[in-house]
This record gives C-alpha cells, structure tokens and sequence, in this order.
C-alpha cells in the first residue's frame, strides 16, 4: 500500500525513518539497559539464620549457608551492586566490557522491527482517529500511542523474554536455547509471554503518557514557528523531558517484568513444576514487602539515563527522516 499519510510520505518511509534511529539508540542504550535489569533481578540479601538458595537467574541453582552456617569460600556474590556505578565498575571487573553489550543481537532484532511497526502504527492511527473525529485532537496521541505500543508488545514478547535473560546473567545462547525449550515443555507455548502482563502495564501507559506530553510539549516549545516545521531540537527536548516522566511513573512494573522473565528456567533447572501464575498486583505488594518502596524502583537511574536520552534520539531522528522524505517526495517529479 503506497498512500501517503498526511504529512506527505509513506508508511514504508516512516518504516525506515524509525528503524534507522532505533540501531543508533540501542548501540548507545544497551549498557544502561543491562545494569538496570541486574538491578532489578538481583534479590535481596538474606540474613543468616536462614537457608539460602542462590540461583544464577537462569540455570545452575546452588544451595549455600545452610542454617547460617559460614558461606563457601567460592561465593563471594561479585554480582551483588549497590547502585548504578557499583554495576557498571563490576560487570567490567568480572565480566569483561563485552558483557554491557549483552543482548545486543537480541535487541536490534527486536527493537529495529518493533520501532518500525510501533512509530508507523502510532502515526496511522492518529491520523485515523483525528480524520473520523473519533476522539479530540488533544487525546488522539494518547489513544493511538496505546493501540500502537499493545500490538507491539504482544507480538514481540518473546524477544523481550529473551533480551531480558541474555542481559540479567552470563549465559551462552546454547544454555538460553534450553532453558527455553525447559520452559516450553512444562508450560507449553504460553511460556515465552511470561512477562507479558507487567510489560503491557509498563509500555502501554508509558507510551499513552509519552505521546500526550511530547505532542503538549512540542507545540509548546514550538510557539509561533508552524506544526509542519518543527525543528529536530524541539523534537529532541520534548522527547527527552517526556521520556523521563513516562518512565519514572512506570517503572515499579518494569521491575516486575524484570523478575517474572529473569525466573524462567530456575524452577525447570530445579525440575520444579510452576503451578499458577502469580498476578502482577501481588509480585508488586512482594516486591514492597521484602525491600520496601525503593524495590519498587529499582534500576531508576539507569532507566531513567536511558529512557531520556533515547526517546530524545528516536523521536528526533524520526522527525529528521520524515523531513528527509518529505523533501524527497517533494523534489520528485510526479508522475500521472
């Protein structure tokens, strides 16, 4: 389909106008990415008098200080971190540089197509809901940002799962590959939307809030220069600040998605059969019991020192490319 949206180029430009900003965003992202979900996946610590059964997050579970007996002396918990730099200085000192670009492959095969799919949807759909006047103008970016990010969501899930358990441990893809498989036999297919719950309640509102401040936002910053000129520096604060509160307020289910996905594999590792799915409400109420509010928002640093600078490139280079191609069509001589 070759029409053209109302801003004069089509869904195949707006296609390649996001997936070119979403590789630039994930080479420079990914760090940040993963020290925020060793954060969140990281338990808290247990106090002796208690038996202590230390899993790696995916396989190798390990039963350690029973009955507050002295810890093994091959267990010193290099990957306990006590914030964001403590993160950062000891994957590099025990894992390498390499390992902050754990995931990477899994990323740019999710976040290339999900942007591409997610950045188009969302434009379509605005523009849908804004020529049928089935919603105010002021609350169409929301409505449509939310249609776009749930579709996206559901049809890239497992990716997500999969991203998530390459980053929280160092595991090759061959041991990956089992704990799937692991994971598949005993909860079949619907296994690989484990996490699906809390990442919906993450991105949909994230993107519902994203994309009703940044259009308030822009047109504010904009003043009296014309919506259809909108500068790429406009484009790059707006999506910076509303990047930044998007994430903030959606981040205790970000956590929450976090430790679902990081799980799987523990229980098939310990041949433990899962028997029900706990609700996201009642992981969140868990999460605040064992480590209070600041459990909750977990990883906040890096996400929001991620969030920020990476809805400010990708909206702003998205905006660069559709005035690319909408001087392209423009130049193009027409044809009857």
């Amino acid at each position: 389909m070759a029409e053209q949206d109302p801003g004069g180029i089509s869904p195949l430009q707006q296609m390649m106008a996001s997936g070119a900003g979403a590789v630039v965003t994930s080479l420079f992202m990914t760090p940040l990415d993963v020290v925020k979900v060793r954060l969140q996946a990281q338990r808290p610590s247990v106090a002796g008098g208690k038996c202590l059964l230390y899993c790696s997050g995916v396989l190798e579970p390990l039963y350690l200080c029973p009955n507050g007996a002295r810890c093994a002396t091959w267990f010193q918990d290099p990957t306990r971190f006590t914030g964001t730099m403590d993160a950062f200085v000891k994957i590099v000192r025990h894992e390498g540089t390499r390992r902050l670009w754990s995931g990477l492959p899994a990323t740019l095969v999710m976040t290339v197509p999900a942007t591409a799919i997610y950045f188009t949807a969302y434009d379509q759909l605005k523009a849908f809901l804004c020529a049928r006047t089935l919603t105010s103008d002021l609350y169409a970016p929301m409505v449509a940002g939310a249609l776009a990010r749930l579709g996206t969501v559901t049809l890239l899930s497992p990716l997500e799962l999969v991203r998530t358990k390459l980053q929280a441990r160092h595991v090759s893809y061959r041991e990956l590959g089992t704990c799937v498989r692991t994971a598949v036999a005993q909860g079949g297919w619907r296994s690989l939307w484990l996490g699906w719950g809390p990442t919906a309640l993450r991105d949909v509102p994230f993107s519902a809030l994203y994309w009703f401040n940044y259009e308030l936002l822009k047109d504010w910053l904009s003043g009296l220069r014309p919506k259809d000129q909108t500068s790429v520096g406009i484009s790059f604060v707006a999506g910076g600040v509303s990047g930044m509160v998007a994430a903030t307020l959606t981040l205790p289910f970000d956590v929450v998605k976090t430790q679902r996905q990081v799980a799987l594999g523990a229980l098939g590792a310990m041949r433990v059969s899962p028997r029900h799915t706990v609700s996201t409400w009642l992981l969140l109420r868990k999460i605040q019991a064992e480590s209070g509010t600041r459990g909750l928002f977990a990883g906040f640093l890096p996400r929001i020192i991620k969030a920020a600078p990476s809805c400010a490139i990708m909206i702003s280079t998205y905006e660069f490319g559709k005035s690319f191609f909408q001087r392209l069509n423009q130049d193009r001589p027409h044809h009857p």
